[in-house]
């Protein structure tokens, strides 16, 4: 998981404080030290490092705290809830509505991995009922037609591109077109990646924005870039103003700060977090449950939502019931829910560090 390292040092800072025998303002002072290193280690934004420690400072202000005031719970509870203010801009993204169109156009960085999680995100709105659709866009990258083809080929999900059309925003018109007349309920298009140094490409990405008028920008930031993260999300803001934040590559060991520094730059919502290469491989995100997990106490309500969406619609499942219900288990039915389980990956992806 991106940040493990930094929930740990934040996790040993609190634990260190809290079970020693006498809670003091030096100890306090000792515990923000190491917590604001631990930030900056992980490419935190320096403002926001400042910002914390000021908040965690004015909501514990020892020379005025009554005797009967437990310090060590209110040490902890407050730095939970400082780190949860770090990932929630309060703002409330996009939610699709069935029965209707719903355009979503993706952009950011080449190579954060916007193909696939174009893919992912319509597999997770077809498994909760949503007819969805995908339209690729890039009409720069080559093979870019081709991955969106076989991700979602595999997927079992309409697509729609051009090997002959050149310009991103007549594809894109087109493809948004023909799936708002086949009544599909989520489109997704997927777009070229483009940095904000190139000007030219930054215009392609509005024109296609005025050609398919979509319901919802997300922007796809790859979870391992770093300081680099904040500049780059804010120039897609001013250019795209995007509504939502999906954060690639969390499944690796860097640093990973940059992506909180994003968030706070951009007042935008994360929704999703990519844990893997595999379709099931994205995670809904929810700041309390994400802390929750950095601080290893676990996410039990993504674990739920992912053993739903590995079942969901099952035939084995199904089956499995009926026998069940009939008072039947056989050996069959055990390989067959062992196999669902295996499809869930990793469970350590999901539970305390």
């Amino acid at each position: 998981m991106v940040l493990q390292d930094l929930g740990r040092r934040i996790n040993a800072a609190v634990n260190d404080l809290t079970r020693s025998n006498n809670v003091d303002a030096q100890a306090f002072d000792a515990m923000i030290k190491e917590i604001c290193a631990a930030l900056l280690s992980a490419d935190v934004n320096v403002r926001l490092v400042q910002s914390l420690r000021k908040s965690i400072k004015a909501a514990v202000p020892f020379s005025s705290l009554p005797p009967a005031v437990n310090k060590k719970r209110l040490i902890q509870k407050t730095v939970f809830d400082q780190l949860v203010a770090l990932v929630d801009p309060h703002a409330e993204p996009f939610k699709p509505k069935k029965g209707r169109s719903n355009v979503i156009m993706f952009v950011g960085l080449q190579g954060a991995g916007k193909t696939t999680t174009c893919t992912k995100l319509a597999r997770h709105y077809q498994t909760r009922g949503f007819r969805a659709a995908l339209v690729c866009a890039d009409t720069f990258r080559a093979g870019a037609f081709d991955q969106l083809k076989q991700n979602a080929t595999k997927a079992k999900i309409p697509y729609f591109g051009s090997l002959t059309q050149t310009d991103p925003a007549v594809v894109a018109a087109e493809g948004v077109a023909k799936f708002k007349k086949e009544r599909f309920d989520i489109i997704i298009v997927d777009t070229s990646g483009r940095h904000k140094q190139e000007e030219d490409l930054f215009v392609e990405m509005t024109q296609i924005q005025t050609a398919i008028q979509p319901d919802q920008t997300i922007l796809v930031l790859d979870g391992t870039i770093g300081q680099a993260a904040e500049s780059q999300s804010a120039a897609f803001k001013a250019a795209a103003d995007f509504g939502a934040i999906i954060i690639t590559k969390t499944d690796g060991n860097a640093a990973g700060g940059g992506a909180i520094s994003a968030v706070a730059a951009t007042h935008t919502p994360i929704i999703f977090l990519g844990t893997g290469e595999h379709m099931l491989d994205l995670e809904r995100f929810s700041p309390k449950p994400f802390i929750q997990k950095l601080l290893g106490m676990g996410d039990m309500a993504s674990l739920v939502e992912h053993v739903q969406a590995v079942t969901k619609d099952s035939a084995t499942a199904k089956e499995t019931y009926k026998h069940i219900s009939a008072g039947i288990f056989t050996l069959r039915d055990f390989r067959e829910n062992i196999t669902s389980i295996m499809k869930m990956g990793p469970l350590y992806q999901r539970s305390p560090a």
